[in-house]
């Protein structure tokens, strides 16, 4: 009598994130980068710790809505560096004017001026800062990114997918509550 086994390979392939909830994730990461470097160069220039940024919260948005920036739309200028320059030197300078003017409009407030910097437009931006978000996006789109994406593509295959949904799901509603209170908290 001859039994037929039959082999069961099992599929190691693990379950990826969304583009969204990915998306999501270096947001998360980028903006709390960005009010680390804040909050440093805050510290380094006062000499205490102050609240940086408009969110309650541990987060600087304009730094992650420019890692999506970047991610999304010029991430195919690697290794391009002199467009990757001037590209997004225009297009940062013009989203850091165009949210200026949105927090300005909003909140009667401003969160940067750079009345004193050279060759500026009314203290919303300037030269110097065109030229550092150029710089950033060639070191961003060349080395931050590459490296950040591997190192966590690395973490998450240790980390179950349910868990890695679910967490950034919760951050998600934080996001979106810390975003509401702080719009409401500025408003008044």
């Amino acid at each position: 009598m001859e039994t037929n086994t039959s082999i069961v390979v099992v599929n190691k392939r693990r379950k990826k994130l969304s583009r969204f909830y990915t998306l999501l994730l270096y947001f998360l990461i980028f903006a709390f980068a960005g009010w680390l470097l804040e909050t440093f160069y805050s510290v380094y220039e006062l000499g205490h710790f102050t609240k940086r940024g408009f969110l309650y919260g541990p987060l600087c948005p304009i730094y992650g809505w420019g890692a999506l920036i970047l991610i999304i739309f010029f991430r195919q200028y690697k290794g391009k560096s002199i467009k990757l320059f001037f590209y997004s030197a225009i297009v940062f300078s013009f989203f850091e004017y165009i949210v200026s003017y949105g927090m300005d409009a909003l909140f009667a407030a401003k969160w940067w001026d750079y009345s004193a910097e050279f060759f500026n437009l009314n203290g919303r931006i300037s030269i110097f800062y065109s030229f550092v978000w150029g710089i950033s996006a060639i070191l961003f789109i060349n080395h931050i990114y590459p490296f950040f994406k591997k190192k966590l593509n690395i973490i998450l295959l240790k980390i179950p997918y349910t868990f890695q949904l679910h967490t950034l799901q919760i951050l998600g509603i934080i996001l979106i509550a810390d975003t509401i209170l702080s719009f409401i908290r500025n408003l008044i």
